[in-house]
């Protein structure tokens, strides 16, 4: 199942809509994504499951990239 994180770079950074930045993760649950990126320095704010129209919409946005962990 594919994940969006939504996120911040550094894990001391305050949460600001405008710095949010977001990656797509192939995974098994939203703990899963979390284990995979543990050794990252994020602070993930969300990590919603992208499915259907969703996916279809997502897919057509530019910046539309799955990271392969």
């Amino acid at each position: 199942m594919l994940f969006k994180v939504y996120y911040q770079e550094s894990i001391n950074e305050v949460p600001v809509r405008e710095n949010t930045q977001t990656l797509y993760v192939n995974g098994e649950s939203v703990r899963d994504i979390r284990k995979k990126l543990a050794d990252r320095a994020y602070n993930i704010e969300y990590i919603k499951p992208v499915t259907g129209a969703y996916l279809e919409y997502e897919k057509q946005n530019e910046h539309f990239k799955v990271l392969e962990i």
